[in-house]
This record gives structure tokens, C-alpha cells and sequence, in this order.
């Protein structure tokens, strides 16, 4: 932009206004491209969904991410508010909380839209894929659960009870494993390429970086301990030290 007019656009309400308003209208465009009832991403005739016009499937979420950086960029340049820098410093793995939290959320819309259109509204609904479409309701809505709970607790006291955090993190990577096995298979909700297909996965991927985490944490912390006593060992008091010893 040419330096004259970037004084009245840069870094003003306009340009605030104008960022929340492609942040809206892209987010109400992906959830008009990703609906399994219709636009972009219908039935192929095998009881599943799939894209049929991936450039405009892709360039939609592509568009909606970028809205969303710049809708940080701009409270970052104009009210010092950096939430990339808030979320990493509040809290560890609070990050990947709200990922997990947000990957949660699509595949529990996703499934419960396709149980809707395939199971309730049909009359030809399937045993084995109503069956596999209620476990992915069922995966999103705990992990929704569990994620809320922990990303809740981090952000009103900066911390969470790290048993706590290490068990949901274990039993989530479990119920996001199985959820990939039977929401991506052949007979599953999400076995065509789309929003379930791509949220499943990224769901199990974040429950498994944050178990890793976890654990890092955990060995980190006993090799602190172990350090820590070792110390106190070597450390001899003065007093108890011979008078002929010299320091």
C-alpha cells in the first residue's frame, strides 16, 4: 500500500473493522463449504462425503486461517495483545489444549451432522456406519469435555493438576486412536476426504504430542529430584569437616 493511504488504513478501525469482517465471512464460508447436507461436499453414492471441488475446499480454509492471523497480527500491533505469546507463556501445553480442544469441536459437528443426514433423515441408514457415527459424537464430546476442563483450569490459575493432565492426556490418545481406526475406515463416517477425515487425525496427533509432553515433563522433573539430592549429599557442612583439613 502506498505510504499516504496506509495512514488511514494501517492500524486504525477501519482496518479492525475490516479484519473482523473477514473473519466472520470466513468462518461462515467454511461451515457453508464443509456441510455435509449440501454445496461443496455431498454424497457420492456410498453413503459417505467427500469434496468435490478441493481447490475451493482448501483455499476456503486457507482463507479462514489467514483472516484469523490477521485478526491477531492487528490486536498485537494495536493493543499489545499478543495471544500467541499470552497462550505459550500463560500456561505449558496450554496450546495444545485448546488445539485438541478445537479439533474436538470439528469432529463432533462433523459426526453428529452426518449422523443427522444419514441416520435420522434416511431411510436407508446403515447399521455399521450409524453405529461408528455415534462413536465419533461420542470421542468429540470427551475430548471436548476433558480439553475444556484442562484449558479452563490454565487460563483461570495458569496451571492444572499435573496427574490430572497426564491421565486425559493418556485417555484421550486411546479414544482418539480407536476414534481414527473406526471413523476413518472403509465403513466409517470419515473415510472420504473432509473435514472428519482431517480432524480425527489431527485430534489423535495433538492427544499424542501431549502425552509426549507429559512425560517429558515427568522425566525432566525426576532428573531435577535426582540432581537436586545429589547436591545435598555433596554439600558437607563446614562444622563437620577435620580441623586439619584445609578449604
Amino acid at each position: 500500500m502506498h505510504p499516504v493511504y496506509s495512514i488511514f488504513i494501517v492500524d486504525t478501525k477501519i482496518e479492525g473493522a475490516l479484519v473482523v469482517m473477514l473473519a466472520a465471512f470466513w468462518a461462515a464460508t467454511v461451515s457453508v463449504v464443509s456441510n455435509a447436507n449440501g454445496g461443496l461436499v455431498v454424497d457420492d453414492g456410498n453413503e459417505n462425503t467427500t469434496v468435490v471441488n478441493a481447490n475451493l475446499y482448501y483455499f476456503t480454509w486457507a482463507g479462514f486461517v489467514t483472516s484469523i492471523l490477521l485478526l491477531v497480527a492487528y490486536l498485537r500491533a494495536v493493543f499489545g495483545v499478543d495471544l500467541a505469546g499470552e497462550i505459550r507463556n500463560r500456561s505449558s501445553r496450554l496450546s495444545l489444549w485448546a488445539g485438541m480442544l478445537a479439533c474436538s469441536l470439528v469432529v463432533m459437528g462433523s459426526s453428529a451432522n452426518i449422523f443427522q443426514r444419514d441416520c435420522i433423515n434416511s431411510d436407508d441408514a446403515i447399521d455399521s456406519l450409524c453405529a461408528r457415527t455415534k462413536f465419533g459424537i461420542s470421542v468429540g464430546a470427551i475430548s471436548t469435555s476433558a480439553a475444556l476442563a484442562v484449558v479452563g483450569m490454565k487460563m483461570a490459575t495458569t496451571t492444572a493438576p499435573f496427574l490430572m493432565e497426564a491421565v486425559l492426556a493418556v485417555i484421550l490418545v486411546l479414544l482418539n486412536g480407536f476414534g481414527v481406526g473406526f471413523i476413518t475406515s472403509p465403513k466409517g463416517p470419515g473415510s472420504a476426504i473432509g473435514n472428519l477425515y482431517y480432524f480425527s487425525w489431527f485430534s489423535f496427533l495433538c492427544s499424542f504430542v501431549l502425552v509426549a509432553s507429559c512425560y517429558e515433563d515427568y522425566k525432566n522433573a525426576g532428573s531435577s529430584n535426582e540432581n537436586g539430592e545429589q547436591q545435598q549429599e555433596n554439600d558437607v557442612p563446614v562444622e563437620s569437616l577435620p580441623p586439619d583439613v584445609d578449604l
